[in-house]
């Protein structure tokens, strides 16, 4: 069992709520953070970009990932989306636990 994190950024509450939802009815998460929205600034194309966005803290294991990614791709509005895991090294064991038994494992 190898716990990821991931995280993605939508445009809006409404979006972000409803990709939380598919992933875990869909068992690709065990839980998703829905956060407040944040202004983000990047460079896009050789522009340099403004937007609020809401970030998403996705719970999820190493296995799952690449169906993760492939759902977020798929219902993700921008052309080009964040998405980042990050492994996770350490944690209660029991939480680690419940989010295996929740995710790619129905």
């Amino acid at each position: 069992m190898e716990p990821l994190l991931v995280i993605t950024n939508l445009p809006d509450q409404e979006s972000a709520q409803k990709l939380a939802a598919l992933l875990v009815e869909a068992h690709l998460a065990a839980c998703v953070n829905v956060l407040a929205p944040c202004h983000s600034v990047y460079r896009w194309q050789g522009e340099i970009e403004t937007a609020s966005e809401t970030p998403l803290l996705i719970k999820t294991l190493a296995s799952c990932y690449d169906k993760l990614e492939a759902a977020i791709r798929e219902h993700h509005p921008y052309e080009l989306p964040e998405i980042i895991a990050v492994p996770i090294s350490a944690g209660l064991p029991e939480y680690l636990a419940w989010v295996a038994a929740e995710t790619c494992s129905q």
